[in-house]
């Protein structure tokens, strides 16, 4: 049960029923007008009674965010408050911790001082929270107050597992807080009733046994599902006789479902059967280029930790950029070629600080050395006349570029901006064709610092499930200040070329992107997590992932 729960709930829900109200054009206009008041300065403050959801930051309404935007002072228990969450705040909001002072006194406070308050409850203020109580008590104190519902646990925790809690057969739910006990189990013996029992953790032998007693079939379907709609969620599928034997070691919060409902989990499990379900996988790139790569590895299931190995600096001398940039306005050069999203930034900040913009780039030929570098053009303005199809590299860009044409080409110059450290690869294949290149380093690549501790212990100790190299230079700087993954971790590659590194350091390379985009590594990555979740299950193994396959780790069942 959640830590804003306090007193027991008994409801019945008929199917088909919507709780949720709409609101019209002239309410959202209205609320925009008053979140663009000035509450600390225009009287008495108020207070929103806001719903964070079950767990998955992603189920934050659209309503409680523009609440947490707008807030002075946050209300909350911070142990079970996700930071993505808090995230939506401004940086000199307030945060008032309930494990340390009173909810309500906080609040009416705040409010008493002009400030727009958020008191946010785990799931839904209405339902198994304090909504009741606190309101009371700010409607005593006299302090305006708003109620912003959120998602409940009762209907995002079983949505999370693949369980409607109804269908065309059975058509009531009923909502049960055993944490208390007591709980006069005949009320709840009708065979067509779906029953959502919260707070039973610990005595879910004693629920089983309750309704057994009561007529329920021992062989009543029933699940059990802990930490639901977070990445360490876990769903037991088990009967009314079995639940106590086959959960027993689950983690708190948990959810008992029991009805026949259960059984449509087989076919609408859709969360725990990502590929990457859980998996913690390290990002070791800049907090930049890591960002689509993160999105698309939670599309997949998985956590992704950033850590930078590379920090990205201005070169020493910056009149080598001056010079370049000022040839590039006046016409010095036939092509601009960027081999990377770090030359693309800054290109963009040396023409920022000029006053200059992507049309300075008319009458030029922009080449990409891959999708990733064209997305960065492409949302600078600049669509790239030039990019290699196949192989997605310095020789790939290579075999496609055109050979010199004194007759087609006025000018014959390339200009490369690039880091300190590139290689003489594209130069030398551009040369031979007939180009003349200039070598610019725009930026400088160094080491970045070490990790905090934590990470470097997951990374040496097998507390990551897969790490993705996106280059040689990610290799060897993730071991110079962090050390070598464990065996057990999965290592995926985007090359050839950074596998043979990853060899040289004595990593067993286990996936290698099918071409080398950041895209395909990740998708690469998934699959190897789909086909090794596919061959536990015919093995009839317990699925594992595989930082639970190093001695000592939590196994689950």
């Amino acid at each position: 049960m959640n830590p804003d729960e306090q007193t027991a709930v008994t409801a019945t829900v008929p199917a088909g029923a919507d709780p949720a109200g709409k609101t019209d054009a002239a309410g959202r206009a209205d609320d925009r007008a008053d979140e663009r008041a000035d509450d600390r300065t225009a009287g008495p403050g108020r207070v929103a009674l806001v719903g964070m959801g079950p767990g998955d930051p992603g189920l934050l309404t659209l309503r409680a965010v523009a609440a947490l935007e707008r807030a002075d002072l946050v209300v909350v228990n911070r142990a079970y408050c996700p930071a993505e969450i808090l995230s939506h705040c401004r940086p000199d909001v307030e945060i008032a911790d309930t494990a340390e002072a009173d909810p309500v006194e906080a609040a009416v406070r705040g409010a008493r001082e002009g400030a727009y308050v958020v008191r946010l409850f785990h799931g839904d203020p209405g339902l198994g929270c304090g909504l009741a109580a606190e309101g009371d008590a700010l409607a005593r104190a006299g302090v305006a107050f708003e109620i912003v519902p959120g998602v409940s646990a009762v209907t995002g925790v079983p949505g999370y597992a693949g369980i409607p809690l109804t269908d065309p057969e059975h058509r009531e739910v009923r909502i049960v807080d055993a944490s208390a006990g007591g709980v006069d189990w005949e009320r709840f013996a009708a065979p067509d009733v779906t029953l959502v029992i919260l707070g039973a953790e610990g005595a879910v032998g004693e629920v089983a046994k309750g309704l057994m007693a009561v007529g329920r079939p021992d062989a009543t379907p029933a699940a059990m599902t802990s930490l639901g709609t977070t990445t360490e969620q876990e769903t037991v599928v088990s009967t009314l006789q079995r639940l106590a034997a086959d959960t027993k070691g689950m983690e708190s919060p948990a959810m008992i479902i029991v009805g026949d409902v259960v059984r449509r989990r087989d076919t609408l499990s859709w969360f725990e059967t990502k590929p990457l379900f859980g998996w913690r996988v390290l990002v070791p790139r800049t907090k930049e280029q890591a960002a689509s790569l993160s999105e698309q590895l939670r599309e997949y299931g998985a956590v992704p930790e950033e850590v930078p190995t590379i920090s990205v600096e201005p070169p020493r001398t910056p009149q080598q950029m001056e010079r370049a940039v000022k040839g590039l306005v006046t016409g010095r050069y036939e092509w601009v070629v960027f081999t990377s999203t770090n030359a693309v930034r800054a290109i963009r900040e040396k023409f920022a600080a000029y006053g200059l913009d992507a049309r300075a780039f008319a009458g030029l030929k922009v080449a990409a050395v891959g999708e990733q570098t064209a997305r960065a053009l492409v949302e600078f303005g600049v669509q790239p006349d030039l990019v290699p199809s196949g192989q997605q590299s310095s020789e790939g860009l290579v075999k496609v570029w055109p050979p010199y044409d004194e007759d087609l080409d006025p000018i014959n110059r390339v200009l490369l901006p690039r880091a300190d450290i590139a290689t003489d690869t594209l130069i030398a294949g551009l040369t031979e064709l007939g180009w003349e290149c200039e070598d610019v380093t725009a930026y400088r690549t160094v080491r970045a610092a070490p990790p905090p501790a934590p990470i470097r212990e997951a990374i040496k100790g097998g507390g990551f499930d897969a790490v993705l190299f996106t280059s040689s230079s990610t290799v060897k700087n993730l071991i110079g200040i962090a050390g070598k993954p464990h065996n057990v971790t999965v290592i995926a590659c985007i090359g050839p070329q950074t596998a043979r590194t990853a060899e040289e350091y004595g990593l067993r390379v286990d996936v290698m992107a099918p071409r080398p985009s950041v895209s395909a590594l990740a998708e690469a990555l998934a699959e190897y997590g789909a086909n090794r979740r596919a061959a536990q299950i015919e093995s009839g193994a317990p699925l594992r992932k595989p930082s639970q396959m190093r001695r000592g780790a939590r196994r689950r069942r």
